[in-house]
């Protein structure tokens, strides 16, 4: 006989700040290895190794082997999705230094929301997508027009592909820090891949905020007549 489900047992699992640390450097930055949550967690590497066997049996990461070497992960895109729904009503913590002031506004900027484009950022890329044509809403969901699939063809971003898998192509993803919605779905994290692959994303070691580089803004204008994307 199957009962209600445990809410309080995620909420534990969560509730703590580690694994809290240990779930949104996942949601920002996929996959990693344990040795880097530990430092994005600010804990030792077998406190660290602790905190991720309980996430684990908790259901909240999956592990895939890459080499040698466990990378940690979300999952699923539900739990990507809890987290930033909570993340809607979370409180904001107190700045402690300057370093803590300058990361929450790169954050605002731009961030990963798990495999897509949060942030200001995101809003505006999403705005302008819709803006232009390349997207149509139909209620709350963004759909790709035909005037997108081509301008994505250029970046060679196989959209024809991306509808086949389980995974939606386009869904509306709501941001906490802007209050709006930025691009989920396949073509969401597609965009944001090949981004990355050609240069025109950034990200560092130490940050979870990502940046579009000179070249980035270049593109944007060129395909999409887009010309500010959350930058400043």
């Amino acid at each position: 006989m199957t009962g209600s489900p445990d809410l309080a047992a995620v909420a534990a699992l969560i509730g703590d700040r580690t694994r809290a640390k240990i779930l949104l450097a996942l949601l920002d930055s996929g996959p990693m290895a344990a040795s880097r949550l530990a430092d994005r967690a600010k804990v030792s590497a077998p406190l660290a190794s602790a905190h991720l066997r309980k996430l684990m049996a908790g259901g909240l990461l999956a592990v895939q082997p890459h080499g040698r070497q466990r990378f940690y992960r979300l999952s699923g895109q539900a739990v990507a999705d809890a987290i930033e729904a909570l993340l809607l009503v979370a409180p904001t913590a107190p700045a402690r230094s300057y370093r803590d002031v300058a990361e929450s506004a790169a954050l605002r900027r731009g961030r990963m929301c798990h495999d897509h484009i949060g942030g200001r950022t995101g809003v505006a890329l999403t705005r302008g997508l819709l803006d232009g044509r390349f997207l149509e809403c139909r209620g709350t969901v963004p759909h790709l027009t035909r005037h997108g699939a081509r301008a994505f063809g250029r970046l060679e971003i196989d959209v024809a592909e991306l509808a086949r898998h389980r995974r939606p192509l386009t869904r509306a993803c709501l941001d906490w820090s802007e209050q709006g919605h930025h691009l989920g779905g396949s073509l969401g994290a597609a965009l944001a891949s090949e981004f990355f692959r050609r240069g025109w994303l950034h990200t560092s070691e130490t940050s979870r905020a990502v940046s579009v580089s000179e070249r980035g803004r270049e593109v944007l204008v060129e395909n999409f007549q887009l010309h500010a994307c959350g930058q400043g």
